[in-house]
């Protein structure tokens, strides 16, 4: 028996078979157009071929024919067959490539009856429909592949003395940012342990008060992370407020607001920590004999006393000290003091953040040496004023646009050093007008005589930096084993992902680092360095991105990053910025950012959580930047919050900047997941012991709309991770506004919390009258997009 195209066959298929056969046509039309551009780009074939093939699918399902869906299930084979040979049982790689054409076939099967058969039709739908389902259910339905990237590596514990040199050093206090000026984010407390984690509770919640304005709704970013010293605890807020609170009960001692203005909060309002300080010769009961020092985003430092919360009137003028003195002209909001001062041998040492790419005249970044009992400025080191170390004479200003240190310096007491890592010159993306001290000193950690402000030794990361690689964690203090003996060294880990180990004395390399050859070109390729040093200790950093990274929702979305990714310019890390669009990769947040790492020295082992997402950038030549109307943010009556055009006034290019690399309105990344993780690294021999992707998919989704999935797909994350002597490590900072204790030793996830605002700041452990306590500033991230919220938590194990 057979049967001709006649128009009841058209007609008796159905509205719903006519609106699946448009998707198939319309997709395979776009699929064949996109694909043909993407061949002659040079990329795969398979989007022009499946494509062709869908447009003829699609033409005969609305003529009612089963051809159509035959050739549609050849088509979904093959694209199940093409896609395990470029990317395996990688779950999240086969979302693009399976998920959405799967849809539409079962779709097309519970309609295959209104399509016209021959009478063997019934059959061959049945063993069609079976065959498309066991496709399935073998190329993507699969049980969900390990979550860990490497599996837990067993690692002996260290036999050297690797005690803290910090003379306040973390134990039942968490003295300073980093747990101590060693920045090691390490706890001796093991009451809460890999045993009974599970059984943590919330000892008490409090609520700062300070929430953002209207004017600040998408400037907010509670980075903090409380000290204790005694019997109090302290803490910032984004806009600077002090706080003591019983670390008990989580009650309120004493607040202490400096107002200040909205005007001067920078592109985040954000306060990372505080500083304690007690003074040497202080009487007991004295006012402001212990004290709390702290930056402010209009540029001040102030002091107050850590018992009662007034300002300490011998501390410069009544309790503060205008830092900006002697910058020269600046206007709100382009200097100012988000990161936690670091104090060494009695002087407070400070760097601001000066907004990067807004103009090569912006205020200095010079560091400056407070004293800790008088607030007076004891020393000054402007790079560009290479012979004096105080402050400039009347008329005159620190060197403009040098590189800054917006983040946390660690020190150590003994040797009367102090470790700044610091960023490039004012404007990230152009190197052409930078003096040979900026570049000398550009993306390094410079170690700094803390009794006179000069340079002992500096250590370069990036050469001559136009990637925005800047320094952003601090630097870890450690007694690095080699041999039978230890080295006091440091661990510097970078925004690049490479990770450094430097003899702290000396900046000498302890673990080898090699000059390689790097990609040449750019608008200005004399500028280029030939080489850039590179890490044989270890990196974050992953392989070169390819074509077959690309992501996306469905096969459309992931066919258009694979033409981005074919259309740019892209030789690996340190392609040089150019006028053509380019990919950096890792972007400007990582590798490792501002929460920096954390090391167990008694088991030897660093924590590092990190960044994988790409920035997609051109260079904008000043006549096209001047005609879209981009000033500096302190030009502009509102400030722009979002980081995508830097105006870079001052130089010949501005720079448009995809930060993460998001394209569409689905607002998915092009490369696929993960997109940050965890992992644990061999302190002796830099070897990794375990990693695994960080952050669950909940929070996000397409257009927005969080998926809900409690499925780990690595989100970007900020903030940083403490270790325990239990054999824990208690981090947030993902997306997913979750709160984690982390099997030290097999990367497991032991417990976790759902935290009622982003947790995008690093945790703290104390004890007080025998019970440990863990907590963590849930206040929200907008650059994160996770939800704001006032509120400091904490945890302890049930009290019976």
């Amino acid at each position: 028996m057979t049967y001709s195209i006649r128009p009841r066959h058209f007609l008796a298929s159905g509205p719903i078979v006519l609106l699946i056969a448009a998707i198939v046509l319309a997709a395979g039309l776009v699929l064949a157009v996109g694909g043909a551009w993407l061949a002659v780009l040079g990329g795969s074939l398979y989007y022009l071929l499946v494509g062709l093939t869908l447009v003829a699918s699609g033409y005969w399902i609305s003529l009612g024919r089963a051809e159509g869906a035959w050739l549609y299930l050849c088509a979904f084979i093959a694209t199940l067959l093409w896609a395990w040979w470029e990317v395996g049982l990688n779950t999240w790689a086969l979302v693009p490539r399976v998920l959405a054409p799967m849809v539409l076939l079962v779709c097309l099967i519970m309609r295959m009856s209104k399509l016209s058969f021959k009478p063997r039709g019934r059959k061959s739908f049945i063993v069609m429909a079976t065959a498309a389902l066991l496709a399935a259910a073998s190329g993507f339905l699969i049980p969900l592949v390990s979550t860990l990237d490497v599996a837990a590596t067993p690692v002996s514990p260290l036999k050297l003395a690797m005690a803290d040199p910090s003379p306040l050093q973390a134990g039942a206090d968490w003295p300073a940012y980093g747990g101590s000026i060693s920045a090691r984010r390490y706890s001796p407390q093991s009451q809460i342990n890999r045993g009974n984690v599970s059984k943590l509770v919330r000892a008490w919640t409090f609520h700062s008060g300070d929430m953002p304005s209207k004017e600040l709704k998408d400037a907010y970013a509670s980075e903090t992370t409380p000290i204790k010293i005694g019997d109090t605890l302290y803490f910032c807020t984004p806009k600077n407020i002090l706080i003591a609170l019983d670390p008990e009960k989580g009650k309120q001692k004493w607040r202490f607001d400096p107002k200040v203005a909205d005007e001067s909060v920078p592109f985040s309002a954000v306060c990372r920590g505080v500083a304690y300080y007690s003074v040497p010769d202080a009487t007991a009961g004295q006012p402001c004999a212990t004290r709390i020092i702290a930056g402010t985003l209009d540029a001040r430092l102030i002091a107050v006393d850590a018992r009662s919360g007034l300002p300490c009137q011998e501390f410069g003028d009544g309790g503060q000290v205008d830092t900006a003195i002697g910058m020269g002209e600046h206007n709100p909001p382009m200097l100012s003091i988000t990161s936690a001062p670091t104090i060494v041998r009695g002087i407070v040492v400070i760097g601001h953040q000066v907004l990067d790419g807004q103009r090569r005249d912006a205020p200095s970044g010079v560091i400056q040496g407070y004293d800790a009992k008088t607030g007076q400025l004891r020393w000054a080191w402007d790079m560009g004023r290479p012979g004096l170390s105080t402050a400039p004479p009347p008329g005159e200003a620190y060197t403009r646009g040098t590189p800054n240190m917006w983040t946390t310096a660690s020190g150590d007491e003994e040797l009367g050093l102090v470790y700044l890592p610091l960023g490039v010159s004012s404007v990230d993306y152009w190197s052409g007008s930078r003096s040979d001290l900026e570049k000398k000193f550009a993306t390094s950690l410079v170690a700094l005589d803390v009794t006179t402000g000069r340079p002992a030794w500096h250590f370069q990361t990036v050469h001559n930096d136009v990637w925005d690689y800047d320094l952003g964690s601090q630097a870890t203090l450690v007694d690095f084993p080699v041999g039978e003996s230890s080295v006091p060294a440091l661990v510097l880990p970078s925004k690049r992902g490479d990770i450094f180990i430097l003899d702290r004395r000396s900046g000498e390399a302890l673990a080898k680092v090699e000059e390689r050859s790097v990609p040449q070109g750019g608008v200005e390729p004399e500028q280029r360095s030939k080489t850039q040093p590179f890490s044989l200790y270890h990196t974050l950093r992953k392989a070169d991105l390819t074509e077959k990274e690309m992501w996306g929702i469905s096969p459309i979305d992931q066919l258009w990053c694979r033409i981005l990714f074919r259309r740019a310019d892209y030789r690996g890390i340190f392609t040089p910025p150019s006028l053509k669009r380019t990919i950096q990769y890792p972007g400007f947040m990582g590798g490792s950012d501002w929460g920096g790492i954390a090391v167990d020295a008694a088991r030897g082992v660093i924590i590092a959580n990190y960044n994988d997402m790409p920035n997609y950038l051109r260079l904008i030549t000043r006549s096209e930047a001047d005609r879209l109307g981009w000033l500096p943010r302190d030009q502009q009556r509102g400030q722009l919050r979002v980081a995508t055009a830097d105006p870079q006034v001052g130089v010949p290019y501005a720079v448009s900047i995809n930060s993460g690399w998001r394209v569409g309105r689905t607002g998915l990344p092009c490369k696929q997941p993960p997109y940050g993780g965890i992992r644990a690294i061999e302190l002796r021999s830099g070897r990794t012991l375990w990693d695994r992707p960080l952050g669950d998919a909940r929070s996000n989704g397409p257009f927005g709309i969080p998926s809900m999935l409690p499925l780990e797909i690595g989100t970007p994350n900020n903030g940083g991770s403490v270790v325990t002597a239990g054999g824990l490590i208690f981090i947030a900072a993902a997306t997913d506004n979750l709160i984690r204790a982390v099997d030290i030793e097999t990367g497991d996830t032991l417990w976790k919390d759902t935290l009622p605002g982003g947790g995008q700041a690093t945790p703290m452990t104390f004890e007080m009258n025998g019970r440990q306590y863990l907590v963590i500033m849930a206040g929200g991230h907008h650059f994160m997009g996770t939800p704001v919220s006032d509120q400091l938590v904490a945890y302890a194990l049930p009290s019976n």
